[in-house]
């Protein structure tokens, strides 16, 4: 009895990756072993930059409460240990936004830090 490959559900499996590879340059969409390999790099790509991701945006917040503060005479450094004597609890996220398009807003927060100190 011949061997039963069911082509059906192949040719589906393949379609599918096929459709996934989709926008990829020459045979990396055409081809099924090329586009096989690039879709499983990219959903890696993907897995492991979801959380670079994160890691990435917490620096770009850092440097921003950096600049700012620098200019309020502070040091990052020094701002969020202010902060934590003061028991002011604000994310970096915040303290970003609140630098780059608030400026008064966090001067105010700089200047809590300074007296938490006891900086003059």
């Amino acid at each position: 009895m011949p061997r039963a490959t069911n082509n059906v559900a192949s040719r589906e499996r393949r379609k599918r990756l096929l459709k996934t590879a989709k926008g990829n340059y020459s045979g990396r969409r055409k081809l099924f072993q090329n586009a096989k390999e690039t879709v499983q790099k990219g959903l890696a790509y993907a897995f492991r930059d979801r959380r670079q991701k994160k890691r990435s945006f917490r620096a770009l917040w850092i440097a921003r409460i950096n600049a700012a503060a620098r200019s309020e005479g502070l040091s990052y450094n020094r701002l969020i240990h202010g902060l934590a004597k003061a028991n002011i609890t604000i994310d970096r996220k915040m303290m970003a936004d609140l630098a780059a398009s608030d400026e008064a807003a966090f001067a105010e927060i700089v200047k809590t830090a300074k007296n938490a100190l006891g900086v003059a």
